[in-house]
């Protein structure tokens, strides 16, 4: 009897174990892991600099005009001389930074061989000679650029500039000075932490100056393109 009763709770127990080994079994939750983002570096842009560069400009039509200053008939074009020539120029300048953004001021003074002649004759008659010498430049200029790599900078150039001009007709001389604006683009790759190199493209325009010379007008319309290579130095 005893043997019986063994044996039956024997199986019990095999076959409750059996029932529970085929029951309802909690999954198994595989712990999620929150990506690690890592920011891209930035790199320090902020502070005062200083620089030299070296120009060529270029393209800087200005057409002649003759007018009779008695009669204020306009007697013709006796050609058009373009401004071109060398120039080199020191800055002096001050950038802010708020994460890839830069700006700041640049005060900056040019000089070189920027000059233009031209001769010809108008269709009234009038024969004439110009030359035109443009002495220096010093323009104020506001940059404003995104670092695309921590040591890469592209920037936007607006600003006004005041020229200095020596011009010549028929042998008669005048000197005048003109307020116009400048603007451009630019890129500025870092050599290290003190040193970098620049490169820029800008367009000056100093509107119309008018000139008379022993009964005769003209109008100046100095205006170059300019493209220059530069080195800074971060103080």
């Amino acid at each position: 009897m005893m043997k019986k009763i063994a044996f039956a709770t024997a199986s019990l127990t095999i076959g409750a174990s059996a029932a529970y080994a085929g029951g309802y079994a909690a999954p198994v939750v595989e712990p999620v892991v929150a990506p690690v983002v890592v920011e891209a570096p930035v790199g320090d842009w902020q502070g005062a600099y200083g620089g030299v560069t070296l120009g060529y400009a270029f393209k800087g039509d200005d057409r002649v005009g003759i007018t009779d200053t008695a009669t204020d008939s306009f007697l013709g074009d006796i050609g058009e001389a373009e401004l071109k020539g060398a120039n080199a120029g020191l800055r002096l300048g001050y950038r802010w930074q708020r994460g890839n953004w830069v700006f700041g001021p640049e005060l900056g003074i040019e000089g070189g061989d920027i000059k233009g002649d031209t001769t010809g004759i108008t269709d009234s008659g009038f024969a004439g000679e110009m030359d035109s010498k443009v002495n220096h430049m010093v323009a104020l200029r506001f940059k404003t650029g995104y670092a695309v790599r921590p040591d890469m900078l592209v920037y936007g150039i607006a600003g006004v500039g005041s020229i200095d001009v020596d011009y010549e007709l028929n042998g008669l001389e005048d000197s005048f000075s003109k307020s116009g604006y400048v603007v451009g683009l630019g890129v500025e790759k870092q050599i290290n932490d003190k040193w970098s190199v620049t490169g820029e493209y800008e367009y000056a325009n100093f509107g119309k100056e008018k000139l008379e010379f022993d009964g005769v007008t003209t109008e100046a319309t100095p205006k170059y393109n300019n493209i220059k290579v530069g080195v800074n130095f971060r103080f």
